[in-house]
Parts: structure tokens; sequence; C-alpha cells
């Protein structure tokens, strides 16, 4: 039962330019706004028409009073963390100044998180039929990928030794580890890795017993400090057989020694070569095939691999305070790679970039500026974490190599990186039940901190009263009242001011570390307090770490789109629900305090609300058949870097708002590309034509030293990964790098960018297919919330 706080009559909502005059109630949970029913012209009733807004989903909240006898309306205007914008015009200014201090005292004021709807909200029947809690068995998913807690036949056992959490109170409390390795082994390991996250199993490959692990960051410090403990298990992850019989390899099997002396030569590497940190792919001449005459996937040489998913100066600079990154002296067994994807204080600017692009959504149903959005850098971020992923999973599916993955505490682009190469190598985590075990084991029992990073209680920060000259001129829809633009020309030029004035590195730890000095890319990467216990929102801890990561399953989804049970609605809605605090999934921050909570008993689960409404977000177009020899069914798929695109639906814009301009520029590389090809088809036809001035025709002219002899990727000897369609593999990377580069400028050059931060480790070839359209549903229209 519903209990309404406040109701006020005649309020006008403006919402994309529109407005609707209706009633605005205030409840515990939610802001309702009603508006007069519809008449269905088909079957003649009334569809009844209400906007639910849940408290925690506002992401700030301006009040404008307006003074009597001015006849104008004062306003509420709320953003939402679903990027929904909306502004309520009421005629009585004490009844808004009411329902703006009922708003925040329901957003920012609770003081702690049993006031939220999750432990008030009462789940109908077929959501507490699913049992939500109870869908993730740890050692029912670890028993999927082949380890059984009493035969250990492939190198790797669970330990209980956490059982209580002392080990690491913010790791799960089954882990799994070498079998070589013992407990007492592993305490000693603990010493060496930031919160005791030592390195443990997230994922093993089902063929070819290759694994995935993630840790937090080496405690090296500036004296190069090590652990003979933490170097022995992470040989232990790296040495554990891999099956012959599964996948044959085209050079024998390596003993952990052997791999030591191949490998002895190399260090750290930056990612952003790929010709560094990967083994040369098998050229097509290596290809064996079956007695079918199919192709069959072959290995090659292991190459193991550390994965830094930070800058390597900030990696370097966290030696400072004692942290940093291996030393790979004594890890000679890996090669490491570092991923250069920046810190959460960049990660929510870039956001707050994008907000400001979109934030006239509900005074203006106009386009979102394009030149802040590709400021943004947003799709940059996205590219290049998808990017990572990629090379992890090729290291594993391709290369049958292991993977450590770290960044600094392991609970954020750990999380990111270890789930999404996840789901490119493993077809069950693209289904439903899959993709909901994927995100219970590497984003809540792994600790990511959903608490902080989402804020849930609001802040205070967040909520405006504007008593200024301009007060009560009334914006109506499609015109602007010069306020915002006055508040924000005052704020650049404090920012101007403030830059110059300040040079205190306390002052900028919220900027890109690169650009900073080692100090200040210490105070930037390092955790910016201990695990709290307590529950206040500090907004510099506030990140869209996780939203990121379902914006990377957007684009996969996007490019791959029959390879997923799951539609793109369920995806948006599982963010809308991050922040709706309607389920306790996803409060407070790792598996002890969950329990400590009592989570599980006082709260419905997320999943309860997804699997009773299983046909509402399922993919009509899935196809579940998985044949490495059938393209578009193979078990890999790997991301198409030059097609990320904005997820349209999300921001509630059509795909031209947002992409009008990428897909224009995607259009124009493809046309420039086709030209190029064709002018040096002819060129080689004309080279190798004979003279008719000549006595004797000439032999055909050599190719060009700078034009690659290329196969496509399905010509290869890789079969069984799915990979670009009309994308080339190119011998020479340097060249392609610059090809793509100069084809960027020009594209530039003619007024339409967008694609800044794209294609920089790509080969050639830009798809211009279009995707089958998303679903678009407006948000904040159909809530789907439970009353």
């Amino acid at each position: 039962m519903v209990e309404i706080r406040q109701t006020i009559e005649n309020v006008t909502a403006v919402a994309r330019g529109e407005t609707t005059r209706g009633c605005l109630r205030l409840t515990d949970f939610h802001i309702v706004f009603t508006a007069p029913p519809l008449i269905d012209e088909a079957t003649g009733r009334e569809r009844p028409r209400e906007s639910w807004v849940a408290y925690p989903m506002i992401a700030s909240c301006e009040f404008r009073p307006t003074p009597s006898g001015t006849g104008r309306d004062s306003s509420l205007r709320l953003r939402g963390r679903d990027f929904y914008f909306v502004m309520f015009h009421l005629e009585d200014t004490k009844a808004a100044q009411d329902a703006f201090n009922f708003i925040r005292a329901r957003t920012c004021r609770l003081g702690n998180i049993d006031k939220l709807h999750a432990f008030n909200y009462q789940a109908p029947k077929p959501e507490r039929a699913i049992k939500g809690w109870e869908l993730y068995d740890a050692k029912a998913e670890f028993r999927r990928q082949g380890i059984n807690e009493k035969l250990h036949d492939k190198g790797w056992r669970i330990t209980h030794m956490n059982k209580d959490y002392s080990f690491s109170p913010t790791y799960p409390s089954l882990l799994v580890v070498p079998t070589k390795i013992s407990d007492q082994t592993l305490r000693y390991a603990s010493n060496h890795r930031t919160r005791s996250r030592i390195p443990t199993l997230t994922y093993l490959h089902p063929v070819n017993n290759c694994s995935i692990t993630r840790s937090s960051q080496p405690r090296v410090g500036i004296t190069g400090n090590r652990s003979p403990q933490d170097e022995a298990l992470v040989a232990a992850c790296f040495s554990n057989p891999y099956y012959q019989e599964a996948a044959p390899s085209l050079s024998p099997e390596t003993s952990p020694s052997t791999t030591q002396q191949d490998l002895s030569d190399k260090s750290d590497l930056e990612a952003s070569d790929p010709d560094r940190t990967e083994p040369e792919i098998l050229s097509p001449g290596d290809a064996f095939f079956d007695d079918q005459g199919k192709r069959i996937l072959f290995g090659a040489q292991q190459h193991n691999l550390i994965i830094d998913a930070r800058p390597a100066i900030n990696s370097m600079a966290m030696q400072v305070v004692g942290k940093g990154s291996e030393n790979m002296d004594y890890y000679k067994f890996a090669s490491k790679a570092y991923l250069n994807i920046q810190n959460i204080h960049v990660m929510r600017n870039s956001l707050n970039k994008v907000i400001s692009a979109i934030k006239d959504g509900d005074i203006s149903n106009g386009p979102p500026n394009q030149e802040l959005l590709a400021k943004s850098d947003w799709l940059k971020h996205i590219t290049g974490i998808l990017d990572g992923s990629a090379l992890i999973a090729r290291q594993v599916g391709i290369q049958h190599s292991h993977v450590l993955i770290h960044c600094s505490d392991g609970w954020d682009r750990t999380s990111q990186l270890s789930a999404l190469s996840q789901i490119m190598l493993d077809p069950y985590y693209r289904t439903l039940d899959g993709f909901i075990v994927l995100v219970e084991k590497d984003w809540l029992s792994f600790g990511h901190m959903f608490h902080q990073r989402s804020g849930f209680l609001g802040h205070e920060k967040w909520f405006v009263t504007q008593n200024d000259a301009m007060a009560g001129a009334r914006i109506e829809p499609g015109e602007s009242d010069g306020r915002g633009e006055v508040v924000e020309k005052a704020m650049e030029n404090a920012k101007r001011f403030f830059k110059h004035a300040l040079s205190s590195d306390k002052e900028r730890d919220d900027s890109d570390p690169d650009n900073l000095n080692p100090v200040a890319a210490v105070a930037s990467e390092q955790e910016s307090s201990p695990v709290i216990e307590d529950q206040a929102t500090r907004e510099k801890e506030i990140s869209p770490v996780f939203h990121q990561f379902l914006d990377a399953v957007y684009q996969l989804h996007r490019q791959y789109p029959t390879r997923f049970e799951f539609n793109e609605r369920f995806i948006r809605r599982l963010l809308y629900h991050l922040y709706s605090c309607q389920y306790g999934t996803f409060l407070l921050n790792n598996e002890k305090q969950r329990k400590d909570a009592g989570l599980p008993e006082r709260t419905a689960s997320v999943w309860d609300y997804f699997l009773s409404r299983r046909e509402m977000f399922t993919n009509p177009d899935f196809d579940p058949a998985v044949d490495d020899h059938i393209r578009g069914k193979e078990r890999l798929i790997f991301p198409r870097l030059n097609e990320v695109r904005w997820w349209h639906q999300l921001f509630n814009r059509t795909n031209k708002e947002m992409n009008g301009s990428l897909e224009a520029a995607a259009a124009a590389a493809d046309r420039v590309a086709k030209a190029v090809q064709s002018a040096t088809t002819t060129s080689q036809s004309n080279t190798s034509a004979p003279d008719s001035t000549a006595g004797s025709p000439q032999p055909p002219a050599s190719p060009q030293p700078g034009i690659s002899t290329t196969n496509t990727f399905g010509e290869t000897v890789l079969a069984g990964v799915e990979l670009p369609r009309g994308a080339e593999l190119h011998d020479n990377g340097d060249n392609i790098s610059g090809a793509i580069s100069n084809l960027t400028k020009g594209i530039s050059g003619i007024g339409l960018g967008g694609l800044g931060g794209l294609g920089n480790k790509l080969g050639a070839g830009i798809s211009t297919a279009p995707a089958p359209e998303q679903e678009m549903t407006p948000m904040g229209v159909d809530r789907d919330v439970a009353q």
C-alpha cells in the first residue's frame, strides 16, 4: 500500500520539450506524476499515464522559487541517473518549497540504507517464487568450469580459509587456488597484495584448461619488495596443464622451467602496441584440417600475461606509498601489459561531460551537443575497456595462455576486464542465467564497491535552490531563460582562476593522473579512504564503473545481436535497478557486509524482478547453437572497436540524434577506403600490364612495399573464433595504424568528427552495415514499479 505524503494539483510537467498537465504525489519512496488518461482508439478504454521516479534515482534537483505577485510558477528541475530529465512547474511556491524539502529528505537525509525502499518493498508472488538470493552457488559455477572440491585433476582446489572473511574481508568466502599451493603459503602471500586480495581463479576455460585469475596490486614500494610466496602462487596459476587432447598444439607442451627460459626476456609492455604484447598470429600456411576437411583450431606457444589495467605511470607512482606493479625479473614465466584504463575520477568526469551535452533534455527536444559528446571521451574509454578485454580473451581462447588481472584494489577495472573477457570466451555468460551468475561472481562476490561507487544515499550538493535576481522567469519548451549560461560562465571563470591560483596537488586529485606529477598520480590512484563501514555518500568515490561494463556489454550485443539470450532492455533496466534501491542485490560493498546486514533475509533480489518477467527481457533473435566450424555460431566473439557507438536508448534519444555524426564518418571512411582500394587495384593492373612500347612482355611487378598482401579473418587458421566481417588481417601493423590515423584526420577535415580515440589499434575495414534497431521505451513513462 502506497502512503501519499503530499499531493499537489495543477502541476505542469515538461519533458523533451512537451508539456503535460497533471497531479504530483510524493510517497515515501517515489515521486509520482499522474496525467489525465488517454483513450485507446482500438478498445475505447482509458489508459492511465503515470511516471514514477524513485528517490535514489535523483542525481540533481534544482528548486527555483518565484516572488509572490509575479504571476509565474515556481519549478523543480530533476535529472535522473537513468538520464530522465523533467521539470515540474507548480503554481504554489509554498507547496513547491515543501515538495523540494521532502524530496531532499527522502534522497540524501536518510542516514542509513535501512530506510531505502528495498527494506519495505513487498515483492509480488511471481517474484517471490524465483528465490533470487539463492541463484548463485559458487561451488556449482566452478563445478561447471570443471573444478571439483574432491578431485584436483585440473590443478585447482577450493579453499575455505576465508569462510569467516577474516583472511580478506572484501573477497568471497570460497576461493579457488592452485592445488600445489598450501593455505599457509597463501597467508604469507597475502601480505604482498593490498587488502590481502591474492591471485585467485575466476574462470577456467573448458577446452584448453587455461585460466583467468584476479588480484589486487602488489606491495612493491620504492625499495622493490618481493614475496617468494606470491611469485610461487602466480607461477602455480600459470603452470597448470594445457590439455593437448582438447586442442592440438603446433609445438610440444612446455614445462614451467622451459617457459621461464623462453620468456625470460619479457618485461613491462604497453598494451597500445599489440605486436609487443601478443605472439604472432599463425599464418594460413600453418593450417590443418580434420578428415572432413574442416579447419581445426590450433594453439600457439603459451604466452602467459599479467595485466595491469592502469596507466604505467600511475602504477609506478604507487610505489611511493609502498604499492605498485610486479617486477618482472621475478615473474619471468610471463609478460606484463599496461592497459592505460583511467581511474574512477577520470571516468566520473567523462560521464559528467556527457550529461552536459544532454542537460536540456527537459525543456528541449533538440539533439545533444555533439562537440561536448566528443570531448567527453566516453566512447574512447569504452573502446579501451573492450580492447583490453579482447586482449585477455585472445590470450586465453586463442593463445591457450593464462592471464592474471589487477588494477589497484582489484574491484573496479579488474571486474570490468574479467567479466567482459569471459563474455567473449564463454557462450554460457551470454545467456540470461549465465549473465546473472557472472555479475554475482565477478562483481558482487569479488567485492566491487557498489555502495561507494553508486552513492545510494545521495548528497546535499545535489540539491540546489536558485535564489537569484532572475528567479521567477518560467522556462517554456524550446526556450532558455539564460540563467544556465550565466552560471556556466561564472563557473568557467572560477575554474580558470583557481587553476592558475592553486598549485596544490590536493586540489587536483580528480585530474587525469597522466597529466600530474608522480605524487599527484599517487593521490589520484590510491584509495582515498579505507573500506568504510559507515554509509555516507562521498562524491569523489562515485564513479560509473558498472555502468561502463553494461555499456560495453551493449556494444557486444549490438554487434552480435543473435549471440545473446537477453535483449537490450534487460541491460538498460539492470542499470536502472542498480540505482532504484528497490532490491537489495547491489546494496553495500561486498559479500561480508551483505551477510552481516542480513540482506538475503530482509530484501528481495533484483533477479526476482527479471526472471519473473523472462519473456519481456528475452532476445527473440537469439541463436543458442555453437559450432566452431560455422561462421556466426562460433564460441568466441570479439568487439569491432571501430563500431563502438553511443547507447542511445539509455540516454532516451534516437540513434540518429546520438550517432548520426559517427555513422556519417563511418560511411565517409568506407567510401575513402573503397576509393583507395580501387585506385590501388587499378595501379597494380596498369603496372602488371605489358608495355606496348617494349619489344617483349614484362613480368608482373612485385607488390608495393607499403601495401600488404592480406587474408580476411575467415580465411585464416583461427577457426572457432567469431571475428569482424569485412575486417582484414595485416602483417604490417604500423602501416595500418598510420593509414587509419591519416584517414581519421581526413574525415575530421570534412567536418565529420566523432571518431576520436577509435581505431588506434584496428586493422582496415569499417563495416557500415546497420545493426537492427533496438527497442526504445521512454523512461519515466513505464517505470515497472510494483506498488
